[in-house]
């Protein structure tokens, strides 16, 4: 069990900005290097985002699949180290224009995906042609395993390879409606597409399972991320449209958001269908616990994303534009999570208690004894009794120079009013060259557990370097890091930082 009260550094980086050849980061040999990297730059928590299929725009937050691993993250040097994916058979294959060389900084999401999951096929059909008796036997203990989520997923996705990545509700309605009869015919139909994306979904869990054990070597935690909410186009809604509430013919007539504030006039309206909490109440939350208990199989924590949703959650109608027509809506509340401990035993989760907080939110985080998080770029708009100032902090918190949804440091440096500039500069004792590095020493010193930072903070980069733009479209998660920004003097600061802020073991 991970003892969330014990003082850790740690870094956020996404697998997929790893370096590597193959046009993305992956699970492969640059993951484990990187972790080798963090435990000699003193750094005992690696966090990433979801590491389920990425969805509309890239975004790891709307995936087809909450139990599914992204194929995207899936090494391939160890499917052509196996013979199951042959380089120069590929390379005669795919022509001589196929695979130009990569963006290294960049993933470029419109190449590397299409080339990626030619790759992921070719090394299927390897695998079914040139497969030992004990690798088969191996792929085919572990499906039997998965079973309760594998089926439906692999069934899913050859349906949607079929119908051309269509929304499941515009498939047949046969289909579309789970008729048993017609699943089944379909299954047989589709049997070599099922067995690839069983195959591909074997290699992410073969992989992450390495990556987990090497970082347990080396005294590095592993911080999932687990959203609160579902994509409406997900195996999970189709297979199980009755815990989402939706109308007869599947479309949802409310979907989750976020109310107006100063910031956002109209709200963000997500468009993610919601639960119907009552029914997943009946079986105890069973959903709920198959999709905690799989995620824990990959990470040792897990950061649940917009946690004040199971409180109540921003219900907006379906024919509603915006946010702005939107009500408070309850959620599960404790029932929730004491089924969940009730099945698990003791829960390592970190609840991202951001937003709108109101007290039955308050109430709820100390009942369940979930640190929340602070952000150290919010601290410096009031005086110094803000509660993300470093003074204010309990221990049992989470504080984040940054986050996924922020800009880096110095991006947030650039933009800031001059006030806040002047404020962080007295406070951290820091100016325009090093706040980066005065936000992270501030984070570390704190007396929160654990404290975290984005890489981009470590390297000083600007906002062009940032993960993503809340409320905008386009061109996001896409940032690499290179090998020769990790250097030594920057790997010995933060190891300084670690040791003299007592978060070293």
């Amino acid at each position: 069990m991970f003892d969330l009260t014990e003082r850790r550094a740690g870094v956020l980086l996404h697998p997929t900005s790893l370096p590597g050849p193959d046009g993305i980061g992956d699970l492969g040999e640059e993951a484990h290097r990187f972790v080798d990297w963090a435990a000699s730059a003193g750094l005992r928590l690696w966090q990433w985002l979801p590491v389920n299929p990425i969805g509309p725009g890239n975004s790891p937050y709307q995936s087809v699949s909450a139990f599914a691993g992204s194929p995207w993250m899936v090494a391939l040097l160890p499917l052509r180290e196996a013979g199951w994916l042959d380089p120069e058979a590929d390379a005669a294959a795919a022509g001589p224009h196929e695979r130009a060389e990569f963006d290294t900084r960049r993933v470029q999401f419109e190449r590397v995906l299409p080339w990626r999951d030619r790759q992921l096929r070719r090394a299927s059909a390897g695998f079914a042609a040139r497969a030992t008796a004990g690798d088969r036997a191996r792929l085919q203990a572990w499906a039997a395993s998965q079973a309760h989520w594998l089926d439906d997923y692999a069934l899913f996705m050859a349906l949607r390879t079929h119908e051309q990545e269509r929304p499941w509700w515009d498939w047949p309605a046969p289909w579309r409606d789970r008729d048993p009869a017609a699943l089944r015919e379909a299954a047989q139909a589709l049997a070599p597409e099922l067995a690839h994306w069983r195959f591909v979904q074997w290699r992410f869990d073969e992989q992450i399972g390495q990556l987990r054990a090497h970082a347990a070597r080396r005294g590095v935690a592993l911080v999932g991320d687990l959203p609160i909410f579902i994509a409406h186009d997900s195996v999970d809604v189709w297979s199980a449209r009755h815990l989402y509430r939706l109308d007869p013919t599947g479309q949802p007539t409310v979907v989750a958001g976020v109310p107006p504030d100063g910031l956002s006039p109209e709200g963000q309206r997500w468009g993610n269908p919601l639960y119907h909490w009552p029914r997943m109440a009946e079986d105890r939350h069973a959903w709920w616990v198959a999709r905690l208990r799989r995620a824990l199989v990959h990470a040792d924590v897990v950061r649940i994303d917009h946690f004040r949703g199971f409180t109540a959650c921003w219900e907006i109608p379906a024919d509603e534009p915006t946010a702005a027509g939107g009500r408070w809506s309850p959620g599960p509340g404790r029932a929730l999570f004491d089924d969940l401990r009730e099945a698990l035993g003791p829960l390592p989760i970190i609840a991202e208690d951001l937003g709108t907080i109101t007290p039955d939110v308050v109430e709820l985080l100390q009942a369940c004894g979930f640190p929340g998080m602070k952000i150290l770029q919010f601290a410096f708009g009031g005086d110094g009794h803000h509660p993300f100032l470093p003074h204010s902090y309990p221990r049992d918190c989470v504080v984040y120079t940054g986050t996924h949804d922020n800009d880096t440091a110095r991006g947030w440096w650039d933009h800031a009013p001059e006030h806040e500039r002047r404020f962080c500069a007295r406070y951290l004792g820091c100016d325009s060259d090093d706040v980066h590095l005065g936000m992270i020493r501030g984070a570390l010193q704190s007396v929160a557990a654990l404290a975290l930072f984005p890489l981009q903070d470590a390297l000083g980069r600007p906002s062009a370097d940032r993960m993503n733009l809340p409320g905008t479209q386009g061109g996001h998660w896409a940032w690499r890091f290179a090998w020769h920004d990790l250097t030594p003097d920057l790997t010995q600061t933060l190891a300084t930082l670690a040791a003299d802020s007592g978060r070293l073991a």
